[in-house]
């Protein structure tokens, strides 16, 4: 019977070691690292109105394709740098075309630039508020909501609702993070599909781990 409580009182502890780290992240993993190795993509909407927040996304979309074979073919960050800097006119030039298109005469303004962005989710990935290198398009008056991709590694020009698992997304994820993030990132049981509940896989483990300490306090 004592044995069965210590047991017991060991379960205990996997719970308060396993969860109550992760109660901060909600979640998702908190990537820890910032601007050296990730460019990111915001695009901001002339106001909040539906028809400046659908240009936005139609004005990203032109954007992405203009762009989207140079920068995935890219070897690296540095090389993602030099291409937009010497792209942004082309990128304002493609954004201000479909804007035309579209029966507005906004102005654009492309830029690559080190800005404080707040705490966002990507994915099943969290990014902390802190500095971030990106490419900042505003249209018009910029004063809209913005919607935002992760441009280096080149996980814009992925299908992001299937959870990003596209194989050269994992590998170019796999070279911007350390192993212990990618590790937590990628779930290697799930065929390597980011999972978008880190936690749920922390409490499969205690269950796991629970069952087998109860089939073993069952023996005493």
């Amino acid at each position: 019977m004592y044995k069965k409580f210590i047991v017991a009182f060991m379960i205990v502890g996997v719970i308060s070691v396993l969860i109550f780290p992760m109660k901060e992240s909600k979640g998702a993993f908190q990537l820890e690292r910032r601007g050296n190795n990730l460019i990111r993509f915001h695009v901001l909407a002339n106001s909040d109105n539906p028809e400046d927040q659908l240009l936005k996304l139609k004005v990203r979309d032109k954007i992405i394709a203009a762009m989207g074979d140079t920068l995935e073919t890219s070897s690296g960050i540095e090389e993602t740098r030099n291409i937009l800097r010497e792209n942004l006119l082309k990128i304002e030039e493609v954004a201000e075309e479909e804007i035309t298109a579209n029966g507005e005469n906004y102005k654009v303004s492309a830029a690559l630039v080190e800005d404080t962005f707040p705490t966002r989710r990507y994915g099943g990935v969290v990014f902390p508020a802190g500095k971030y290198e990106a490419l900042k398009v505003v249209i018009g008056e910029g004063e809209g909501q913005n919607w935002w991709c992760v441009m280096f590694p080149p996980l814009c020009f992925v299908d992001v609702k299937n959870g990003l698992t596209d194989e050269r997304t994992q590998r170019e994820l796999k070279t911007a993070l350390t192993e212990e993030e990618y590790t937590l990132v990628y779930n290697a049981s799930n065929k390597g599909e980011l999972p978008l509940q880190l936690r749920s896989k922390i409490v499969e483990v205690y269950q796991t781990s629970k069952n087998r300490l109860s089939r073993f306090a069952a023996t005493f």
